[in-house]
């Protein structure tokens, strides 16, 4: 049967940043429970997307550090260096059918209660963390430096394992990036609280210190949650 010519559009390529997709089809970043626990299941399973002719092949949300380990619930980790190999096994595993590999970096700020790594919760205000009873801290500058280091170093290390596609996450109710936008968490007084332009500093910030960090060869995407 011939395809209907309306769709035709769906096949062909795309420029995204500095990459080329070779059709439309993009499998945005979804958990499935393997992440750091299983690196050779989740790299077969992403493979096997890719193999059936998606062109971008994402993670699930993968974590920049371990002060925001999302424990016991099993998602990706680029804590440091040693966590490079088995995200490259994804890489290698989607490359071979021709796509290209997308990682989805977060730091769950105050939705991470931090029981495996046993770090204080860091969000944007004190207050309690979304699923166990934690006390989570008020950022400081200094902590907010820290974090967009973090961020930063997570988008080299995603590079180095062979990903071509980086996002920053605001989406879900999950990430400090959204936490900073949203008045029920953000109380802060200082320039990354109170008025919108403030309230989105720090996720303009992530996004301009990813593309300058990768924006070369990677293409930088976002991910945002319009409604939360």
């Amino acid at each position: 049967m011939a395809r209907d010519p309306r769709y035709d559009i769906l096949f062909e390529p795309v420029k995204i940043g500095p990459v080329t997709a070779k059709n439309r089809f993009f499998q945005v970043p979804h958990c499935n429970g393997m992440g750091h626990y299983n690196p050779e299941g989740h790299a077969a399973m992403r493979g096997m997307k890719a193999e059936g002719g998606w062109a971008v092949i994402a993670t699930e949300e993968v974590e920049i550090h371990p002060s925001g380990d999302v424990a016991p619930y099993i998602e990706g980790r680029l804590w440091d260096d040693r966590d490079i190999p088995g995200h490259a096994l994804m890489c290698e595993a989607v490359h071979k059918h021709g796509a290209l590999a997308a990682i989805e970096l977060t730091h769950n700020g105050g939705s991470a209660s931090n029981l495996a790594s046993r770090e204080v919760p860091i969000a944007p205000s004190h207050a309690l963390t979304n699923y166990h009873p934690w006390q989570a801290r008020a950022m400081d500058l200094e902590d907010i430096r820290n974090y967009r280091r973090w961020h930063r170093e997570a988008s080299l290390r995603a590079k180095k394992a062979g990903f071509d596609v980086v996002y920053v996450y605001a989406a879900h109710d999950l990430s400090l990036a959204l936490h900073f936008l949203q008045r029920r968490r953000n109380r802060r007084t200082d320039e990354y609280g109170g008025s919108f332009e403030n309230r989105i500093r720090l996720f303009r910030e992530l996004i301009e210190d990813t593309r300058d960090a990768i924006g070369d060869t990677c293409a930088v995407a976002v991910r945002f949650g319009v409604d939360e």
